[in-house]
């Protein structure tokens, strides 16, 4: 199970960060990733982490503003968001599977199978 939590309302520039608890998984042996849905818009992959950690992927959109991460021990994946515009708003999704590649990162919505219900971001004057 995946719950979000962390989003809300900030004004252009400012920051949010977004938490993901993954009870009942056995994280270290997950990738994840973070992806958002506009209204009116498709969802969209946003931020990628693999199972060991090491490798990272960013929608272009977002590079240099958006940092994901994760802890095992607490079983947390955060996406810290800073610099945030309004284009950043949407329903944001976190994203799990177990993956037997150390490295990889999975950035379609089809790799993966276990969802959370989402955490709305409004960046708004």
């Amino acid at each position: 199970q995946l719950v979000e939590s962390g989003g809300g309302l900030v004004q252009p520039g400012g920051s949010l960060r977004l938490s993901c608890a993954t009870s009942g998984a056995n994280m270290p042996h997950f990738a994840f990733g973070w992806f958002r849905q506009a209204p009116g818009k498709e969802r969209e992959g946003v931020s990628f982490i693999s199972q060991n950690d090491e490798n990272k992927d960013y929608l272009n959109s977002v590079k240099g503003r958006f940092s994901i991460s994760r802890d095992n021990d607490k079983k947390m994946v955060y996406l810290q968001m800073t610099g945030l515009k309004p284009e950043d708003t949407g329903i944001y999704y976190c994203a799990g599977r177990r993956s037997t590649w150390p490295r990889r990162v999975f950035t379609r919505q089809r790799d993966y199978d276990y969802w959370g219900q989402g955490t709305q971001v409004t960046v708004s004057a």
